[in-house]
């Protein structure tokens, strides 16, 4: 964890601790924090609602089930018929949604009609009606949920997006080092043999097209005539001196660095996943930028360890990289469009989850995902967060941090 990270992680329990008050008066305190003590159990688990000798026993039951509401109901103590009361429930949730749900006799208890998905987070309103008489309540069974200022916000750094569609490209991970290209080297010689009167350029030396690099007097005309660069680049070989004769040999050897090529190694059961002119970012340790290039071929032979090398393109124009770097490169084997995406960093773990964190004006609660396809920075939702739906990316970790301290649990 960077010193960033301490720091936030800080100030935020430092503001958890005081209860800082903004100069708009705004607080940051968790919605869990909040509530009251534990509320009485009944035998089946559920919370109990009381209005004098009237009972009701709340319970949401997921063995074996998909979560759902389910209702006992005792007067001075003795259970009643559940066909004798009507009970109806609201649950209202963040984001202006409401859901109704309606019950019916099953055994000895009253059994909701609907599904109540994650997160348990919400104001219930419970309404029972017995023997000509209402009774009300309404509590809060908050989980996965923080309230945190705007203004606090901003000073940590907590950054949003927008959920909606994304274009996943689905990437294979590879290793190599940086080559030249085989037209990378000059081998300079003599046109005619002679002595090589001056030697303009020295071992290490960069030249630029049409620079003079030797001058050489012709054995047989005695005449005098210059060597010039056919290229950019630097002198890597110098094999001759000034007061040499030529004799048909290399002189000098001159290499251009304005292009090298990434050799990566693709292991078998990648290889026909990879398609030439297929994108490729390549990372080289040290440079805090990708560079962007395509696969441009490979070689026909493989490695001892039957992986075969694939050959990107590294253009070098400032001249910062040299052969035999190392580079990690993600080459884009396939690419999807999904019309519901959210970015990989604002993922958190809760309970048995993958959540991110939905945020409705000052109050942040989880959303339970259900994930599909993981490609780069993008992963691909199936389910549990609606599009248009405005979720904590940068720093989401703080949002986890308040939420565990606050220790929150819903009723089960």
């Amino acid at each position: 964890m960077n010193i960033q990270c301490i720091l936030r992680i800080f100030l935020l329990s430092q503001m958890l601790v005081i209860g800082v008050i903004s100069s708009a008066g705004y607080v940051l305190a968790s919605e869990t924090q909040m509530q009251e003590a534990e509320p009485e159990k009944g035998p089946n688990r559920g919370r109990m609602l009381r209005d004098g000798s009237f009972a009701v026993e709340l319970a949401i039951v997921e063995t074996g089930v998909p979560p759902e509401f389910r209702v006992w109901v005792t007067d001075d103590g003795k259970t009643i018929n559940p066909s004798q009361v009507d009970i109806t429930i609201q649950l209202q949730r963040l984001g202006n949604v409401t859901d109704n749900i309606n019950f019916s006799v099953e055994n000895d208890y009253l059994r909701g009609d609907t599904v109540v998905y994650e997160p348990h987070s919400f104001v219930v309103l419970l309404t029972a009606d017995y023997q000509g008489k209402s009774y009300q309540w309404q509590y809060d069974n908050f989980e996965g949920r923080t309230r945190i200022a705007n203004n606090i916000a901003q000073a940590l750094d907590i950054k949003t997006e927008i959920t909606g569609p994304a274009t996943l490209h689905e990437t294979v991970r590879v290793y190599g080092q940086l080559a030249l290209p085989p037209n990378a080297k000059r081998k300079i010689q003599a046109r005619f043999d002679g002595v090589i009167k001056n030697m303009h350029v020295a071992l290490g030396d960069y030249v630029k097209k049409g620079q003079t690099l030797i001058t050489v007097e012709s054995n047989e005309s005695l005449k005098s005539y210059q060597i010039t660069a056919p290229i950019d680049g630097v002198i890597s070989q110098q094999l001759a001196s000034e007061a040499e004769q030529t004799s048909a040999r290399t002189l000098l050897e001159l290499t251009s660095q304005k292009v090298l090529v990434a050799e990566l190694a693709v292991f078998p059961t990648d290889v026909p996943s990879i398609k030439k002119f297929a994108p490729v970012e390549i990372n080289i340790n040290g440079f805090d930028h990708g560079i962007t290039s395509v696969v441009s071929g490979s070689k026909s032979t493989l490695r001892n360890d039957q992986a075969r090398i694939f050959l990107a393109e590294v253009r070098n124009t400032d001249a910062t990289l040299t052969e035999g770097m190392f580079v990690t490169a993600d080459i884009e084997i396939a690419t999807v469009d999904t019309p519901l995406a959210v970015k990989r960093e604002g993922l958190q773990a809760f309970r048995d989850f993958t959540v991110v964190y939905a945020k409705f004006g000052e109050q942040y609660e989880v959303r339970m995902l259900e994930l599909g396809m993981q490609a780069g920075e993008w992963v691909e939702v199936l389910g549990g967060i609606d599009p248009g739906t405005e979720y904590v990316t940068e720093n989401s970790y703080i949002i986890k941090a308040d939420i565990e301290k606050s220790g929150a649990s819903h009723d089960h």
